[in-house]
């Protein structure tokens, strides 16, 4: 898969390629949110404040509540949908974003707490030096399945590669146990590691 058309899929809205059952998981998730609380729908009765992200190497500004998860602060404010609401609790890894280059749980993560780091998403994490090498492994290796959980997936995967150049089976295992992938596509996501930092240490994302 083209690695531009593939990091289109991974930051829509809705990533997937079961269109009937994508809806279905969005509309479901728009329902979950909203009686749990968990949206940032919640925040704007509250008086908002003026707040300064860096977000994807730019300042952006933000009107809302300091408590405010940085989760909905992307995908309500800042128009960054790419990074998925899952669990709400912090569990299921959909939700990773990068600040100051560390993995983060950005439902569980306020805008208040961000202060000056910065945050980087899966809209650019082809700016991160394992970024470009881990976005084509995904699509050469038809890693997605519905796609949802994806774009924590490779962040988290991202985050690794930069840590740990040449991870062996076992600690990608144990690193990636965070995110978890409902298609169980655990076997695919190892070898897309795998050949990312086979890519690297050759010199080349290809």
């Amino acid at each position: 898969m083209n690695v531009q058309i593939f990091a289109k899929f991974l930051t829509a809205p809705d990533p997937g390629v079961c269109g009937g059952a994508v809806h279905a998981q969005r509309d479901l998730i728009d329902i979950i949110s909203r009686r749990s609380g968990f949206s940032g729908a919640e925040f704007s009765k509250r008086a908002p404040m003026a707040i300064e992200l860096t977000v994807n190497r730019q300042k952006r500004n933000v009107e809302a509540d300091p408590e405010k998860p940085l989760l909905w602060a992307l995908r309500e404010d800042l128009k960054l949908p790419g990074t998925k609401f899952g669990c709400g609790a912090g569990l299921c890894g959909a939700c990773t974003v990068l600040m100051d280059g560390q993995p983060i749980r950005a439902c569980q993560t306020p805008i208040g707490a961000v202060g000056e780091a910065a945050i980087t998403t899966i809209e650019d994490v082809s700016s991160h030096p394992a970024g470009p090498a881990v976005l084509k492994a995904w699509g050469d290796l038809d890693v997605p399945q519905c796609g949802y959980c994806q774009a924590g997936q490779i962040m988290t995967a991202t985050w690794m590669l930069g840590e740990f150049p040449d991870p062996s089976d076992e600690d990608v295992d144990a690193i990636m146990s965070g995110n978890i992938c409902r298609c169980s596509t655990y076997l695919r996501i190892r070898a897309a590691i795998r050949q990312a930092a086979n890519a690297r240490a050759a010199g080349g994302a290809a």
